[in-house]
């Protein structure tokens, strides 16, 4: 088998400076790369990046689920800072984590996924 070295996953929006800023409130920073215009990435975990360009959204992709430690509260962190709804928190038995999803402004799908162990 091949060893892979990492992953990207790419979404688009059409307003770039008005994406690149609902991104930032999504993890709370600003991009780690802008490589040129219309064109930022931010490395979510080790090898794995979301890069965001300026063009015409896909219909139905995703959700690229991000994980973290605490869904709760960073549903809510989310829900206020981006004044969005974010669907329920859910779980499913014999399913060792929870999640939940919702769209960018441009109807790219994301989510929240945390482990429970």
């Amino acid at each position: 088998m091949t060893k892979h070295t990492g992953v990207t996953f790419q979404v688009r929006v059409k307003d770039y400076k008005q994406g690149i800023k609902w991104y930032e409130t999504l993890f709370n920073r600003v991009p780690d790369f802008i490589p040129h215009e219309d064109f930022a990435e931010w490395e979510i975990v080790s090898g794995a990046w979301l890069q965001v360009a300026k063009g015409l959204p896909t219909n139905g992709n995703g959700p690229l689920r991000i994980g973290v430690v605490d869904i709760h509260s960073e549903r809510t962190r989310l829900m206020n800072a981006l004044n969005i709804e974010i669907e329920d928190i859910n779980t499913c038995e014999g399913v060792p984590a929870a999640w939940c999803s919702f769209e960018d402004p441009d109807g790219n799908r994301i989510g929240l996924f945390e482990e429970l162990t």
